[in-house]
């Protein structure tokens, strides 16, 4: 078992180097253009897989780092660049994770590689979860699918929403209702193929920020997949709603302990969340020094002024913290260790009010300039509006910390 360190190994601190030079020399220059346009940034896509940084290979490496502090490193340096890029980048893992957590080994083999495409044809993935009516509460997701037994089929019907790629994506995974009794034990999740008849994109969202990141509705109407385009297959599922049928029948407590090892999954994906924040805050927090160096008034530097060099003080301090707490829920998460007190919850929360609150704070310092679209601050504040809402907003991070540290069922 990997010891928890602050110390980078040589070839983290390799990776980390050349992750920012990538996201200095290629995605910051892009940044502002994209942003305008509201567009998906293929060419940036594609001189990312021409390096090697969109590639299955490049984040199953990270991903199997047994220090678990790859994959927050990878985020943070690539949402330094800029979220709304960075998020296009890593979009097609939330899909990948999908298939990684619930699929058979003959079913990653098969759509995580044309998620990503080659470097000669570029694709990316889409994750379909949330709906109109249900995004904290997936107990109320309406998308059904339903087994037609003499085709071997699974038929989709239903409306995902806040789907990051969705309707562009070359390979859909779609989570659907198989069983309404069951509650979100009745939930599974569906390769979509691509070019499948009745997928169709809906309403693109126009957002307040991360505006290079593509987010739409995805439409299913008698969307028909093969039977073992269903992750995990269904054996597996028939055996999944058995024990919930009868742990609901006997109102026991294995009902629960199926709930808990789900929520412990959901904590341990949130601390990747926490270093895009991060990444978005030390680039805010940089930006703002820089200027109060170089920024006269009255004959010196602003930072030469308390108000000025102590708001930069807390600035360091906080984007310190977070990544601190990021760093050990993920290193916790890599070695198997518990989160008895919620600590992916705990480094999502602290890391994305922190990205909101120094974000501000840089605007704050440039004044004026701070809030014009010709210095970058302004736009990483619009960005980092979204950290406190997806993957479980504040509000439910900070219920879930409190139904953890309480043990009570807090509402």
């Amino acid at each position: 078992m990997a010891e928890f360190s602050f110390e980078l190994n040589d070839d983290q601190k390799q990776v980390r180097d050349w992750l920012h030079g990538f996201a200095a020399d290629v995605v910051r220059p892009a940044a502002a253009e994209w942003d305008e346009r509201e567009e998906t940034p293929w060419p940036v896509i594609q001189e990312a897989a021409k390096v090697g940084v969109y590639s299955l290979d490049f984040y199953a490496q990270q991903y199997f780092d047994p220090t678990g502090l790859s994959i927050p490193m990878v985020m943070e340096e690539l949402f330094w660049g800029d979220a709304g890029i960075g998020l296009s980048i890593v979009g097609t893992g939330l899909a990948a994770v999908g298939v990684l957590a619930n699929g058979t080994d003959e079913q990653i083999g098969t759509w995580i590689p044309q998620m990503y495409g080659d470097v000669h044809d570029v694709k990316v993935a889409a994750f379909c979860s949330s709906e109109p009516d249900a995004g904290s509460d997936v107990a109320a997701m309406r998308t059904r699918a339903v087994y037609d037994e003499a085709k071997d089929e699974w038929v989709l019907n239903g409306t995902k929403t806040w789907a990051t790629n969705g309707g562009i994506a070359n390979v859909h995974v779609v989570v659907a209702v198989v069983d309404p009794e069951a509650g979100s034990k009745g939930h599974a999740s569906f390769i979509v193929p691509p070019a499948t008849p009745g997928l169709s994109q809906g309403q693109k969202f126009k957002k307040h920020g991360i505006r290079a990141s593509h987010t739409a509705e995805v439409v299913l109407e008698d969307v028909r997949v093969p039977g073992h385009c269903l992750l995990g297959g269904k054996e597996k599922l028939d055996e999944r709603l058995a024990r919930a049928r009868e742990a609901k029948a006997t109102k026991g407590a294995g009902g629960e302990r199926v709930k808990n090892a789900a929520m412990a999954t959901f904590e341990a994906s949130r601390p990747a969340v926490g270093a895009m924040a991060v990444g978005t805050a030390r680039a805010a927090y940089e930006v703002a020094l820089d200027y109060a160096r170089t920024r006269t008034q009255f004959g010196r530097p602003i930072i030469d002024n308390q108000g000025i060099a102590f708001q930069l003080v807390d600035m360091r301090t906080r984007v310190d913290a977070a990544r601190l707490l990021v760093w050990r829920a993920s290193w916790m998460a890599a070695t198997g260790k518990p989160f008895t007190a919620a600590e992916g919850s705990m480094s999502k929360l602290y890391a994305s009010e922190t990205a909101k609150q120094v974000t501000a704070q840089a605007i704050q310092i440039l004044g004026g300039n701070g809030f014009t679209r010709e210095y970058p601050v302004e736009r990483m504040h619009r960005d980092s509006a979204i950290y406190t809402i997806f993957e479980g907003t504040s509000e439910i991070q900070r219920l879930v910390i409190a139904r953890t540290l309480s043990g009570m069922p807090i509402r």
